[in-house]
């Protein structure tokens, strides 16, 4: 079983992610802190039970990490497009099998690292360049004790839908599928891949935030 934990909003720096949400969904995120080795830091805003929205971006004081940063802030396309404003890069479902999850994928399922932030642990597996689909496909996560979501207030902000789109939708598909993720995502087929979350602001108002 698996289900959504957060989504990620990429920035160049965190003061520009904390602006940028407080603009368009009208509430402040909170401080996370620092993914000590993996170049990153964090906000992070609650959207409700078990979910939330992390604003993840280069860490200035730590140096640059062997294997590049989190959800591909070194690539120079996102560099480029980040330039321009903070913009949603990927999703991250959380599963207590992480473990058998990985087994059954193989390769597919990515490395296992352990990781941590503060009191804060637990263990991720991104999936290889080219097979996360341009970030449709996510990350899985494992929370050790309590996760992060237990932690952050209540924005009374909330994610909608989240929807995938790309030239092969099918293969999207089957990918999440394999992950326990077919009732998850809405998934169509489109020239550009392009992940969406849709949200419903403390106000009412509803928000899009796209990858592209």
């Amino acid at each position: 079983m698996a289900e959504i934990d957060h989504i990620v909003l990429g920035a160049r720096t965190l003061a520009e992610g904390a602006a940028f949400v407080e603009q368009h969904l009208g509430a402040k995120p909170r401080a996370g802190g620092k993914h000590e080795g993996f170049g990153t830091h964090n906000l992070l805003l609650g959207l409700g039970k078990g979910t939330y929205l992390e604003v993840v971006a280069p860490d200035p004081d730590q140096p640059q990490p062997p294997h590049g940063r989190l959800f591909d802030l070194d690539d120079p396309a996102v560099k480029v497009m980040l330039e321009a404003e903070p913009r949603l890069l990927a999703w991250v479902a959380r599963t207590p099998l992480l473990d058998a999850v990985v087994a059954r994928l193989g390769h597919r399922a990515g490395e296992v690292q352990e990781m941590n932030r503060g009191d804060l642990h637990w263990r991720m597996a991104f999936p290889p360049q080219r097979q996360d689909m341009d970030n449709l496909i996510p990350a899985l996560i494992e929370w050790k004790g309590e996760g992060a979501s237990s932690r952050i207030p209540d924005s009374h902000v909330r994610l909608l839908q989240l929807e995938a789109e790309h030239p092969d939708a099918d293969a999207v598909k089957a990918a999440l599928a394999d992950r326990g993720l077919e009732e998850t995502l809405r998934v169509r087929r489109s020239p550009h891949a392009r992940l969406v979350a849709r949200l419903r602001r403390a106000d009412g108002q509803e928000v899009t935030l796209s990858s592209g």
